[in-house]
């Protein structure tokens, strides 16, 4: 099994470097300067194997403390109970979600497709090998931050061990279950797309993990204890029956499937979408437009497509207002939540950078925009001429920004309620911005993603992304909104920055997409 694991991350890693090189070779400046031999070039490797070895420590140790910040320490600030019991609390319940949603194991990736099989490697014992790499990797990789953070707030030492084999042993309970579903029903579970039920019971645990506090109720050290034992004999017991598991390579077969591993990025992949999103165009309706000229050509595709376009948002919407009918309930139950809430409307808005990016669907509707019009539009002449081209960014920038606007409202009209009901505020421009604020967020993303798309269509005639920039800008946008989470700036002062800063980004940006778009946005090879 040994040999096994280190072949098989032979194979991951260079193909981790070819990817790594060929990302280089697509930013615009540094491909005038690598040579298209570049793949021969020892240096170069030398280079990517060293960036490949850092993303391997980041996805070992940086993500875990991330993951412990953010989603833990961050939020722990919120609640008024004791410090080490929440902690245990939420990270007991985040065990639940993740030992459901991430189980190693299923998730169909390139190189085991490349293993298991093109080169047609032991599924039993490729599939074992790196599970239990993976397995190590999360002691390792959460035990150094269990343990700082466990003396932060005064921990048992036991306990501060126990979490990450806690971690394991819900993850290896729950592969135990798939692996003897999957005897039983022959149909083997792919990690990425999760069932109904599956993500039914991760909204419960987080809804657990982080309102249960709010009414103090919370684990504490002796229901851990017990939970934690029974979880570890059962993951014990599930260990061993991973291990002694036989059908692993009728089960990879299933999941290993160009479809699943190239779900995104080829012509089976684009195939599939496409069959998805072609059941819920309204092609049968005789839509008709009292618009002309590009204006009637969009909203006669808006109207098609709708159901695309729109069903995302309205769901949305729909789980907003329960959750802003969640809080008030919290109101009339605990009037310190009233205090927590308050401070929060008047001190992090810059957390709600972060949540309108979740929101947003501008990267959703422009990809549904290239596969479904821009996909075979873009290869008639007409359509790449200046005047064509921004006749119809207009016309769907305005569209962005009203699909986007229904859930912004409501959760900028929903934030100045709230405000109100949790004690309100001496200043009565903190409601006015809190409202305006969230608004300019959800337009500057739908500026943002617009003027992404079109200034770096990614897309190439099979629906790949082959844009290393636009990648690195998505990227970019990410960690930038993610950082935001942890600045705490009186709403006024942030909230009219924000509002200024979207105004100014969204006029540079309709200047660059007016004078470079003609160039940009055309198909990629």
């Amino acid at each position: 099994m040994l040999k096994t694991f280190i072949i098989s991350f032979k194979l991951k890693n260079t193909y981790r470097v070819n990817s790594i090189i060929y990302s280089l070779k697509q930013f615009p400046i540094i491909k005038k300067i690598l040579p298209d031999s570049l793949y021969k070039n020892k240096g170069l490797k030398i280079f990517a194997n060293i960036i490949s070895i850092l993303v391997e420590i980041i996805n070992i140790f940086i993500g875990k403390l991330l993951y412990i910040l953010l989603m833990i320490v961050f939020v722990m600030s919120l609640y008024k109970t004791n410090q080490a019991n929440t902690f245990i609390h939420i990270f007991t319940f985040l065990t639940f979600c993740g030992g459901l949603l991430n189980t190693y194991m299923l998730n169909p990736t390139k190189d085991k497709y490349y293993a298991i099989i093109i080169m047609n490697m032991d599924a039993r014992k490729y599939g074992l090998a790196n599970y239990y790499y993976k397995l190590i990797q999360v002691v390792i990789g959460f035990l150094p931050f269990t343990i700082i953070f466990g003396m932060m707030y005064h921990i048992p030492l036991w306990i501060k061990i126990a979490l990450p084999f806690f971690v394991v042993s819900i993850k290896l309970i729950v592969m135990n279950y798939i692996l003897n579903d999957f005897l039983k029903t022959k149909q083997a579970t792919n990690e990425n797309l999760p069932s109904k039920i599956v993500w039914s019971i991760v909204a419960i645990c987080l809804l657990l993990a982080y309102l249960l506090p709010f009414v103090n109720i919370i684990i504490n050290e002796v229901i851990f204890s017990f939970i934690f034992i029974i979880s570890f004999i059962l993951g014990i017991y599930s260990l061993v029956k991973i291990h002694n598991f036989s059908s692993y390579k009728q089960m990879y077969k299933q999941i290993l499937t160009t479809k699943n591993v190239y779900a995104t990025s080829n012509n089976t992949g684009t195939k599939a979408m496409k069959d998805m999103s072609l059941k819920q165009i309204e092609l049968d309706k005789n839509y008709t437009s009292t618009k002309s000229g590009f204006a009637y050509f969009h909203d006669l595709f808006v109207k098609r497509h709708r159901k695309i376009l729109t069903k995302a948002v309205k769901k949305q919407a729909i789980v907003i207002i329960f959750i802003f009918i969640a809080i008030i309930i919290g109101f009339k139950i605990n009037a310190d939540f009233k205090t927590s809430i308050n401070n929060i409307l008047l001190q992090y808005l810059p957390y709600f950078v972060f949540i309108m990016y979740c929101l947003n669907r501008s990267s959703s509707v422009t990809q549904a925009m290239f596969m479904n019009c821009d996909h075979s539009m873009l290869t008639y002449r007409i359509y790449k001429e200046p005047k064509v081209i921004l006749g119809i960014f207009k016309e769907r920038l305005k569209t962005l920004i009203i699909i986007n606007l229904l859930p912004a409202s409501l959760i900028g009209v929903g934030l100045a309620i709230l405000l109100f009901l949790s004690g309100g505020t001496t200043n009565f421009l903190n409601y006015f911005v809190l409202v305006v604020s969230i608004i300019a967020m959800s337009i500057f993303f739908s500026v943002h993603y617009l003027v992404m798309y079109y200034l770096l269509q990614p897309y190439n005639v099979n629906t790949e992304i082959r844009s290393s920039t636009y990648k690195f800008v998505q990227a970019l946008t990410y960690f930038v909104c993610y950082y935001m989470i942890q600045i705490k700036l009186p709403t006024i002062s942030f909230g009219i920055t924000m509002i200024i800063f979207c105004i100014l980004y969204s006029l540079i940006s309709l200047i660059l997409v007016y004078k470079y778009a003609p160039k940009t946005f055309k198909l990629r090879i």
